[in-house]
């Protein structure tokens, strides 16, 4: 099997194997299956008149002592992407310009030859913060708005919510508010750059804290494994990816409903490889640009080999394509 992965630029300038990054685990996994497995970025996808290309690099594993090192070829080259099987495309947030053009050229791909994961139409119709507003029933009470006017009158009416931009990951940019803080009124004139950028306001949920799950979604399958995210002493929300801020959870029937009720949807937006946010049993977050699987944790947690399953379930779409 050929597979291309589009990476972020910074795991392109840090190529090596890295067990906090998703992406590598599943490139190391295809490697050892014997798959033609190269990177690119989103700089390096082109149209060449209708034909998608890249600039691509070859990546192997090469034995150093007793571990194996996972590298590239520096020296590039220019490549059809139709002339593959799989393309996985996984850069990080933000979601610019220069990331929906990016998805525009994977439209040119002929999917009766390669597929492309995350389908690129479904990452632009699955906003990772607005997304959830498909499943009302499911999520906090939010409003998506760059009136700061109405901003404030949602964290009046429920004395606490949380700030979040559109188009960040890793907790950036989010800010926690409560009715009164004298500093309120800054956070929302800085983060609206008064009053021109929307940003969605969820209310603040109270038994949240320490609850804040990943759910993997592969396939439209909810998958037993599941984490739970810690928030540091000083702060809010989850920003530090370090064993201490993981703890081994079990789904409750509600978050595995939560689950089985959209993943028909995922699965029909072309959404294959997604992560859930759930805090005290509501849907916060659809993860669906690159989202992290926590690998390395919940191989060490549930004694499983996570990586492999996930490729089994890639190579099984290259077969069924």
């Amino acid at each position: 099997m050929r597979i291309v992965f589009v990476i972020d630029k910074i795991e392109f300038k840090y190529f090596e194997i890295n067990e906090l990054v998703t992406s590598f685990w599943l490139i190391k996994e295809s490697l050892e299956r014997g798959f033609e497995v190269c990177i690119t970025t989103m700089d390096k996808l082109f149209l060449d008149n209708n034909k998608p290309k890249a600039f691509l690099h070859k990546t192997s594993l090469i034995n150093s002592g007793e571990k194996q090192d996972m590298v590239y070829d520096k020296k590039n080259f220019i490549a059809c992407l139709n002339d593959f099987d799989l393309i996985l495309f996984r850069p990080d947030p933000p979601v610019t310009m220069e990331y929906i053009f990016a998805t525009y050229i994977l439209d040119f791909i002929d999917k009766s030859k390669t597929k492309v994961v995350n389908n690129p139409q479904g990452i632009r119709s699955a906003n990772e913060k607005l997304y959830i507003n498909n499943f009302p029933e499911l999520t906090p009470e939010s409003i998506t708005t760059s009136n700061t006017s109405l901003i404030r009158d949602f964290v009046h009416e429920h004395e606490e919510a949380v700030l979040k931009p559109l188009n960040r990951c890793f907790g950036k940019g989010v800010y926690y508010l409560k009715k009164g803080d004298k500093n309120l009124n800054t956070i929302i004139d800085s983060e609206t750059n008064s009053g021109e950028t929307p940003v969605i306001v969820q209310e603040y949920l109270k038994n949240a804290m320490n609850q804040d799950k990943r759910i993997i979604v592969i396939g439209g399958e909810v998958y037993d494994e599941c984490i739970t995210k810690l928030s540091g002493k000083e702060d809010f929300k989850f920003n530090t990816h370090e064993d201490k801020f993981f703890k081994k959870t079990d789904l409750s029937d509600k978050e595995r409903a939560i689950g089985n009720k959209i993943s028909s949807k995922l699965k029909e937006d072309g959404l294959y490889l997604v992560g859930l946010d759930v805090m005290d049993e509501k849907l916060i977050e659809i993860n669906v640009t690159s989202p992290c699987f926590f690998i390395k944790e919940i191989n060490a947690m549930f004694n499983v080999n996570l990586e492999k399953r996930v490729v089994d379930y890639l190579e099984s779409l290259v077969i069924s394509k």
